[in-house]
């Protein structure tokens, strides 16, 4: 197999590999241990494409309370570069909890629901935006890497005219948004309370809860929401929006910002 991957929109060396398939040379998107280390003590694991590890390890602590700005952090040298080191010290003790994600879910390993708490007061009164401008935006979601592999979740960062400033791809939809989060952490955009974020899947709880720490006060996503994803963006006062394709879009939540 080799590792192939480079270019602009965010991808990154290593997101993809060339594998045989039928006697044909195909592409696949590269999913990789990473392991998050703080101070070199180990905290979590996710299942990721790799690239950007820096801006997912950032936004994942940003997203769960653990930290408020940058951070010095970098890959080591461990299990062939798949672990990062973050320099702490942390807000708060995550005490003897311990994260594992996989590749299809952000909030798994955390147990009961009621464990998972939202650092973040509600939205700000953010932008009015047009119905007709909130459906295009997957539109103009760039994703080269899921063109050449079809395996990949992809996370854009709007401006309230609907003109895309960041875009990150990745096997897990959470990790997407973190990478997203995470260089607009590094960047000091936080929180991105005139921003719109766009999603290329399914609105699932742990997207509400990462978009709502951020600040975002619209979210928007190609798929259907859950009922939790839902009660959580009407509880911080957020426009979510789902089913946005073909020029349509469902508004679930936050309706006073659509016209």
């Amino acid at each position: 197999m080799t590792a192939s991957g480079g270019g602009q929109d965010g991808a990154a060396p290593g997101m993809v590999v060339a594998v045989q398939r039928d006697g044909r040379r195909d592409e696949v998107a590269v999913e990789e241990p990473l392991e998050i280390r703080i101070d070199g003590a180990p905290l979590a694991v996710t299942m990721r494409t790799p690239g950007h590890d820096e801006e997912l390890a950032l936004g994942f602590l940003y997203g769960e309370g653990l930290i408020d700005g940058p951070r010095e952090a970098g890959l080591t040298a461990d299990l062939a570069h798949n672990v990062i080191e973050v320099q702490g010290p942390l807000l708060r003790d995550p005490g003897a909890r311990r994260f594992y994600t996989t590749s299809s879910c952000g909030v798994c390993g955390k147990g009961a629901l009621e464990q998972v708490s939202v650092h973040a007061p509600r939205a700000t009164a953010g932008p009015i935006v047009d119905r007709g401008l909130l459906a295009s935006l997957p539109d103009h979601l760039r994703q080269p890497m899921f063109e050449r592999t079809g395996g990949l979740h992809a996370t854009g960062l709007y401006n309230a005219i609907g003109e895309l400033s960041l875009v990150r791809e990745d096997v897990g939809r959470h990790n997407a948004m973190d990478k997203v989060i995470g260089r607009a952490l590094l960047d000091r955009r936080l929180p991105l309370a005139a921003s719109i974020l766009c999603v290329s899947g399914r609105l699932a709880f742990e997207l509400v809860q990462k978009a709502a720490v951020a600040g975002a006060p619209i979210l928007v996503g190609v798929g259907a929401p859950t009922s939790l994803a839902i009660e959580l963006a009407a509880d911080r006062g957020m426009t979510l929006g789902g089913f946005a394709r073909r020029g349509r879009v469902n508004i679930y939540t936050g309706a006073e910002r659509v016209h």
